[in-house]
């Protein structure tokens, strides 16, 4: 592992517990460009770790301080998720600048670093999250190529055997229960890109209610 400290960062708030992992895309054209700008502190932007397309994990954030990669956000009845999660950013140009699928060597960088942490803070598996899921509006990463169900089997968060029987008039209120704020534009669409990445339309269809339901028999 490789040290970049960032100058943006802050103290945790007293007593917070870090119990929320986020991932994210880092949405620019390299890598480089990406680290740059999280140590800019005219960018006000930071995470705790980024790795690369070759998986080299750099450190940009010790994890008791608090990084600023979340922003606006909603999570199982929290708000302003900085100050309560560990952030990681994978390089990708995302889809601005020609989303591409995740090297199998970041991935498996990114298992190894991940594994520890949920590990060292105790991180639900329900709270392993994307930015997508707690900022849909805003966001769209680590989106739809990203290898959920690979961290889910190496018990980094969950993946639904879907169930049977679902009724989509259910979808807004299971959605709540896992976690999601549902009211906010792209809510099942952030749902779908990461658990049904195949289809992304943000229609509430049967499909997605027999996913949820079968998310929910698991959830911790």
């Amino acid at each position: 592992m490789q040290e970049h400290l960032s100058p943006n960062c802050e103290s945790r708030p007293e007593g917070c517990p870090i119990d929320v992992l986020v991932l994210h895309y880092t949405g620019m054209r390299t890598a480089g460009e990406a680290l740059a700008r999280m140590c800019d502190p005219a960018s006000k932007v930071s995470a705790h770790y980024c790795i690369d397309e070759g998986g080299t994990i750099v450190r940009l954030v010790p994890e008791e301080m608090c990084a600023w990669h979340a922003g606006e956000s909603y999570w199982r009845g929290f708000q302003n998720l900085n100050s309560r999660s560990i952030g990681i950013e994978l390089a990708n140009p995302g889809h601005e600048f020609g989303y591409v699928p995740f090297p199998q060597v970041q991935m498996t960088a990114l298992i190894l670093l991940a594994s520890a942490i949920v590990r060292r803070h105790r991180i639900p598996k329900r709270n392993v999250v994307g930015h997508s899921d707690i900022a849909p509006s805003r966001k769209q990463d680590p989106g739809e190529l990203f290898d959920w169900k690979r961290l889910a089997m190496a018990g980094i968060g969950l993946w639904p055997t879907p169930a049977t029987g679902g009724d989509p008039e259910d979808v807004s209120m299971m959605m709540e229960t896992y976690g999601y704020r549902v009211h906010e534009e792209g809510a099942v669409a952030a749902f779908q890109r990461h658990f049904r990445p195949g289809r992304v339309d943000g229609v509430a269809d049967e499909e997605t209610a027999d996913l949820l339901a079968g998310l929910l028999d698991i959830a911790d």
